[in-house]
Protein backbone atom coordinates (compact mmCIF):
# COMPACT_ATOMS: atom_id res chain seq x y z
CA UNK A 1 0.00 0.00 0.00
CA UNK A 2 1.01 3.27 -0.92
CA UNK A 3 2.06 5.78 2.22
CA UNK A 4 4.83 6.22 4.45
CA UNK A 5 6.33 3.32 6.46
CA UNK A 6 5.38 3.31 10.45
CA UNK A 7 6.48 -0.02 11.44
CA UNK A 8 9.29 -1.90 9.05
CA UNK A 9 10.79 -5.31 9.68
CA UNK A 10 14.02 -6.34 8.17
CA UNK A 11 15.32 -9.62 7.42
CA UNK A 12 14.06 -10.99 11.39
CA UNK A 13 15.41 -14.37 12.13
CA UNK A 14 14.72 -15.79 15.30
CA UNK A 15 16.80 -19.06 16.91
CA UNK A 16 16.21 -20.70 20.28
CA UNK A 17 18.55 -22.84 21.54
CA UNK A 18 17.33 -26.29 23.10
CA UNK A 19 18.19 -29.28 24.99
CA UNK A 20 17.72 -30.89 20.39
CA UNK A 21 19.74 -28.12 19.39
CA UNK A 22 18.77 -25.25 17.93
CA UNK A 23 15.26 -24.10 16.69
CA UNK A 24 14.90 -22.13 14.18
CA UNK A 25 11.85 -20.41 15.02
CA UNK A 26 11.70 -17.38 12.48
CA UNK A 27 13.36 -17.21 8.83
CA UNK A 28 13.94 -13.62 6.92
CA UNK A 29 10.94 -11.71 7.24
CA UNK A 30 10.72 -8.75 5.48
CA UNK A 31 7.33 -6.49 5.96
CA UNK A 32 6.54 -2.80 5.63
CA UNK A 33 3.57 -1.60 7.34
CA UNK A 34 2.32 2.15 6.51
CA UNK A 35 1.22 5.12 8.81
CA UNK A 36 -2.52 3.76 9.91
CA UNK A 37 -2.36 0.47 8.21
CA UNK A 38 -4.42 -2.53 10.08
CA UNK A 39 -2.19 -5.77 8.92
CA UNK A 40 -3.73 -8.97 10.25
CA UNK A 41 -1.27 -12.25 10.81
CA UNK A 42 -2.54 -15.42 10.26
CA UNK A 43 -0.41 -18.96 10.13
CA UNK A 44 -0.79 -22.54 11.64
CA UNK A 45 0.87 -23.00 15.48
CA UNK A 46 4.33 -22.44 15.71
CA UNK A 47 4.76 -20.56 12.70
CA UNK A 48 6.37 -18.07 15.13
CA UNK A 49 3.14 -14.91 14.86
CA UNK A 50 3.41 -14.61 18.52
CA UNK A 51 7.25 -14.37 18.54
CA UNK A 52 7.09 -11.79 15.91
CA UNK A 53 5.12 -9.71 17.86
CA UNK A 54 7.43 -9.67 20.81
CA UNK A 55 10.19 -8.79 18.70
CA UNK A 56 8.52 -6.07 17.68
CA UNK A 57 7.13 -5.08 20.94
CA UNK A 58 10.56 -5.41 22.83
CA UNK A 59 9.76 -7.80 24.69
CA UNK A 60 12.22 -10.42 22.69
CA UNK A 61 15.49 -10.02 20.61
CA UNK A 62 15.84 -10.96 17.13
CA UNK A 63 19.11 -13.12 16.66
CA UNK A 64 19.32 -11.66 12.92
CA UNK A 65 17.79 -8.60 11.56
CA UNK A 66 15.99 -5.44 12.70
CA UNK A 67 12.38 -3.76 13.79
CA UNK A 68 11.88 0.08 12.52
CA UNK A 69 9.37 2.21 14.16
CA UNK A 70 9.15 5.85 12.29
CA UNK A 71 12.57 5.04 10.81
CA UNK A 72 14.44 4.63 14.52
CA UNK A 73 16.03 1.00 15.22
CA UNK A 74 13.67 -0.85 18.44
CA UNK A 75 15.72 -1.21 21.02
CA UNK A 76 13.66 -2.82 24.08
CA UNK A 77 10.17 -1.67 24.84
CA UNK A 78 8.82 1.86 24.02
CA UNK A 79 5.78 4.29 24.66
CA UNK A 80 5.58 4.05 20.90
CA UNK A 81 4.51 0.58 20.83
CA UNK A 82 1.55 -0.68 22.60
CA UNK A 83 0.69 -4.69 23.54
CA UNK A 84 -2.65 -6.36 23.83
CA UNK A 85 -2.33 -9.69 24.76
CA UNK A 86 -5.20 -12.23 24.92
CA UNK A 87 -4.97 -12.35 28.65
CA UNK A 88 -5.91 -9.02 29.62
CA UNK A 89 -3.10 -8.10 31.81
CA UNK A 90 -5.18 -5.91 34.19
CA UNK A 91 -4.01 -4.75 37.60
CA UNK A 92 -6.76 -6.60 39.89
CA UNK A 93 -6.05 -4.01 42.86
CA UNK A 94 -6.65 -0.91 40.23
CA UNK A 95 -10.11 0.22 39.12
CA UNK A 96 -10.82 0.82 35.71
CA UNK A 97 -9.89 4.35 35.28
CA UNK A 98 -6.93 3.69 37.24
CA UNK A 99 -5.92 0.71 34.49
CA UNK A 100 -6.54 2.83 31.56
CA UNK A 101 -4.34 5.43 32.89
CA UNK A 102 -1.79 3.30 33.76
CA UNK A 103 0.76 4.42 30.89
CA UNK A 104 0.15 7.72 31.79
CA UNK A 105 0.95 7.53 35.23
CA UNK A 106 4.36 5.97 34.63
CA UNK A 107 5.01 8.68 32.21
CA UNK A 108 3.99 11.36 35.17
CA UNK A 109 1.16 12.72 32.81
CA UNK A 110 -1.82 14.01 35.56
CA UNK A 111 -2.68 16.73 33.71
CA UNK A 112 -6.42 17.47 32.54
CA UNK A 113 -6.04 16.62 29.03
CA UNK A 114 -4.82 13.04 30.16
CA UNK A 115 -7.26 12.64 32.51
CA UNK A 116 -9.78 14.08 29.55
CA UNK A 117 -8.26 11.17 27.32
CA UNK A 118 -8.51 8.21 30.09
CA UNK A 119 -12.28 8.81 30.04
CA UNK A 120 -12.60 9.46 26.49
CA UNK A 121 -11.30 5.86 26.22
CA UNK A 122 -13.29 4.23 28.54
CA UNK A 123 -16.19 5.51 27.01
CA UNK A 124 -14.80 4.97 23.94
CA UNK A 125 -15.39 1.42 24.35
CA UNK A 126 -18.60 1.27 26.72
CA UNK A 127 -17.27 1.25 29.90
CA UNK A 128 -17.81 4.74 31.59
CA UNK A 129 -20.64 3.23 34.36
CA UNK A 130 -18.04 1.02 35.06
CA UNK A 131 -15.07 3.09 35.46
CA UNK A 132 -14.72 2.66 39.44
CA UNK A 133 -15.26 -1.06 39.05
CA UNK A 134 -12.34 -3.57 39.83
CA UNK A 135 -11.02 -6.23 37.40
CA UNK A 136 -13.17 -8.78 39.58
CA UNK A 137 -16.48 -7.33 39.15
CA UNK A 138 -16.21 -7.44 34.85
CA UNK A 139 -16.90 -9.72 32.73
CA UNK A 140 -13.73 -10.72 30.44
CA UNK A 141 -14.86 -9.04 27.20
CA UNK A 142 -15.33 -5.92 29.42
CA UNK A 143 -11.72 -7.05 30.59
CA UNK A 144 -10.09 -6.76 27.14
CA UNK A 145 -11.98 -3.47 26.79
CA UNK A 146 -10.57 -2.34 29.61
CA UNK A 147 -6.58 -3.49 27.82
CA UNK A 148 -7.63 -1.98 24.70
CA UNK A 149 -8.83 1.21 26.09
CA UNK A 150 -5.50 1.57 28.12
CA UNK A 151 -3.15 0.62 24.97
CA UNK A 152 -4.76 3.65 22.83
CA UNK A 153 -5.01 5.83 26.06
CA UNK A 154 -1.07 5.60 26.04
CA UNK A 155 -1.00 7.29 22.43
CA UNK A 156 1.36 5.03 20.97
CA UNK A 157 2.36 5.33 17.41
CA UNK A 158 1.48 0.69 16.62
CA UNK A 159 -0.60 -1.00 18.38
CA UNK A 160 0.39 -4.43 18.53
CA UNK A 161 -2.40 -7.46 19.35
CA UNK A 162 -1.87 -10.93 19.85
CA UNK A 163 -5.00 -12.42 19.54
CA UNK A 164 -6.69 -10.01 21.79
CA UNK A 165 -10.59 -11.81 21.45
CA UNK A 166 -9.15 -15.60 21.33
CA UNK A 167 -10.30 -16.19 24.76
CA UNK A 168 -13.93 -15.13 24.42
CA UNK A 169 -17.38 -16.17 23.04
CA UNK A 170 -18.33 -15.96 19.82
CA UNK A 171 -20.65 -13.20 20.18
CA UNK A 172 -18.59 -10.95 22.67
CA UNK A 173 -15.69 -11.24 19.95
CA UNK A 174 -17.87 -9.97 17.22
CA UNK A 175 -19.09 -7.34 19.60
CA UNK A 176 -15.60 -6.20 20.27
CA UNK A 177 -14.22 -6.88 16.73
CA UNK A 178 -16.80 -4.11 15.27
CA UNK A 179 -15.99 -1.92 18.27
CA UNK A 180 -12.13 -2.19 17.85
CA UNK A 181 -13.12 -1.30 13.58
CA UNK A 182 -14.92 1.92 14.93
CA UNK A 183 -11.94 2.60 16.99
CA UNK A 184 -9.36 2.29 14.67
CA UNK A 185 -11.40 4.25 11.83
CA UNK A 186 -11.77 7.00 14.06
CA UNK A 187 -8.12 6.76 15.55
CA UNK A 188 -6.09 5.47 12.63
CA UNK A 189 -3.59 3.75 14.72
CA UNK A 190 -1.04 1.33 12.77
CA UNK A 191 -2.26 -1.91 13.83
CA UNK A 192 -0.35 -5.33 13.73
CA UNK A 193 -2.99 -7.95 14.89
CA UNK A 194 -2.68 -11.72 15.52
CA UNK A 195 -5.05 -14.31 14.92
CA UNK A 196 -6.34 -18.11 14.48
CA UNK A 197 -9.11 -16.80 13.15
CA UNK A 198 -9.23 -16.43 9.04
CA UNK A 199 -12.80 -14.35 9.05
CA UNK A 200 -11.18 -12.25 11.63
CA UNK A 201 -8.23 -12.07 9.85
CA UNK A 202 -10.22 -10.82 7.00
CA UNK A 203 -12.93 -8.72 8.91
CA UNK A 204 -10.42 -6.64 10.43
CA UNK A 205 -7.44 -6.08 7.99
CA UNK A 206 -6.13 -4.06 4.93
CA UNK A 207 -3.90 -6.77 4.27
CA UNK A 208 -3.32 -10.32 5.48
CA UNK A 209 0.33 -11.63 6.23
CA UNK A 210 0.13 -15.59 5.74
CA UNK A 211 2.80 -17.13 7.71
CA UNK A 212 4.30 -20.62 6.67
CA UNK A 213 5.40 -22.91 9.90
CA UNK A 214 8.60 -24.56 10.72
CA UNK A 215 10.77 -22.27 10.09
CA UNK A 216 8.13 -18.87 10.47
CA UNK A 217 8.51 -17.36 6.92
CA UNK A 218 5.92 -15.00 5.17
CA UNK A 219 4.16 -16.91 2.72
CA UNK A 220 2.07 -14.47 0.85
CA UNK A 221 0.20 -11.26 1.77
CA UNK A 222 -3.14 -10.90 0.24
CA UNK A 223 -5.19 -7.57 -0.23
CA UNK A 224 -8.49 -7.24 1.41
CA UNK A 225 -10.49 -4.80 -1.13
CA UNK A 226 -13.64 -4.67 1.28
CA UNK A 227 -14.91 -0.91 2.10
CA UNK A 228 -15.09 0.32 5.51
CA UNK A 229 -16.93 0.40 7.89
CA UNK A 230 -16.86 -3.45 7.98
CA UNK A 231 -19.63 -5.42 10.82
CA UNK A 232 -20.74 -8.73 11.20
CA UNK A 233 -22.74 -8.67 7.63
CA UNK A 234 -19.95 -8.55 5.55
CA UNK A 235 -18.64 -11.54 6.20
CA UNK A 236 -21.81 -12.84 3.99
CA UNK A 237 -20.91 -11.12 1.14
CA UNK A 238 -19.19 -12.54 -2.14
CA UNK A 239 -16.00 -10.99 -1.65
CA UNK A 240 -15.38 -11.53 1.78
CA UNK A 241 -16.21 -15.40 1.42
CA UNK A 242 -13.54 -15.65 -2.25
CA UNK A 243 -10.67 -14.13 0.26
CA UNK A 244 -11.91 -16.65 3.31
CA UNK A 245 -11.67 -19.15 0.34
CA UNK A 246 -8.17 -18.44 -0.43
CA UNK A 247 -6.88 -17.53 2.77
CA UNK A 248 -8.41 -20.76 4.44
CA UNK A 249 -6.72 -23.18 1.85
CA UNK A 250 -2.86 -21.09 1.85
CA UNK A 251 -2.85 -21.33 5.63
CA UNK A 252 -4.45 -24.78 6.70
CA UNK A 253 -3.64 -27.11 3.34
CA UNK A 254 -1.90 -29.57 4.37
CA UNK A 255 -1.15 -28.14 7.67
CA UNK A 256 -1.00 -29.32 10.88
CA UNK A 257 -3.06 -27.11 13.36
Amino acid sequence: MAGQIKLAIKHISKTYQSERGEMLALHDINLGITENEFVTVIGPSGCGKSTLLNIIAGLEQATTGQIFCDGAAVEGTGSERGVVFQQYALFPWLTVRQNVAFGLKIRQDKSAAAMARVARYIDMVGLTDFAERYPKELSGGMRQRVAIARAYAADPAVLLMDEPFGALDAQTRGQLQEELLKTWEKEQKTCFFITHDVDEAILLGQRIVIMDARPGTVKEIVNVDLAYPRNQQTRLSEEFLAIKKHVWEQVYSGAAV
